[in-house]
């Protein structure tokens, strides 16, 4: 992706007019209709505008690549890298067998941390049978994907070992808690969700003999 294309599409995926680009940076729209038309370039003056408005790079805005989509100005990383990653740091903290908590970055909180080359998960959350958290993806230190979450453990029926047992089957169609329904003897566990992964909500419930135990609302998706 060229210059000029990634100056409109930048424009467009802020709802910009070429008039609006044009005031904010003080300069004719024509002067913007030239840039995106691949007549004439940016001085450095308005490159240096541009990166500004659109929080982006001047080596993403100048590199010809296709570093611009829809969801985040951040393209080093993939979708489906992102998912196989979330999927390995879910199983390796708390639903693992042995998770290991980090210094507390909130008076009290939990804090799990998993990373894997330039990926880095966190999870931090308050509580015990009330509780309330947050896991977060970043790719080199800028955040990507959130998640935040609350529930309830409704009786002494609750069941942790049998929780960590459903969020194991975690999956690529369902990266975000567990698969939609396991059942492990008396207990159940069912998990729905609508959206996409660029921005979803969701819920959890865990069963033990058709009796209510647990319930837990989840919603996030891309950080732009």
């Amino acid at each position: 992706m060229e210059i000029k294309d990634k100056i409109q599409q930048l424009r467009k995926n802020k709802n910009l007019s070429q008039e609006r680009l044009a005031e904010e940076l003080n300069i004719s729209r024509q002067a913007v209709a030239k840039w995106e038309n691949g007549e004439t370039l940016p001085d450095i003056n308005n490159l240096i505008q541009i990166s500004d408005i659109f929080n982006i790079s001047l080596d993403r805005l100048l590199k010809d690549d296709n570093c611009i989509d829809n969801f985040n100005n951040n393209c080093n990383y993939k979708t489906n890298e992102v998912i196989e990653f979330l999927i390995n740091a879910k199983k390796n903290t708390y639903a693992g067998n042995n998770p290991i908590e980090q210094m507390s970055t909130r008076p009290k909180s939990h804090d799990l941390k998993y990373e894997d080359g330039k990926y880095k998960y966190i999870d931090t959350y308050l509580g015990g049978e009330r509780f309330i958290g947050e896991e977060a993806v970043f790719v080199d230190n800028e955040p990507i994907w959130a998640m935040n979450y609350n529930g309830i453990e409704m009786n002494d029926k609750f069941s942790s070992s049998f929780l960590k047992k459903a969020l194991l089957t975690v999956n690529p169609e369902l990266p975000y808690r567990g698969q939609r329904k396991f059942q492990d003897g008396d207990y159940v566990y069912i998990c729905e969700v609508e959206g996409e992964f660029e921005y979803f909500s969701g819920k959890e419930i865990m069963y033990f003999q058709n009796e209510k135990v647990y319930e837990c609302s989840f919603s996030g998706g891309i950080v732009k």
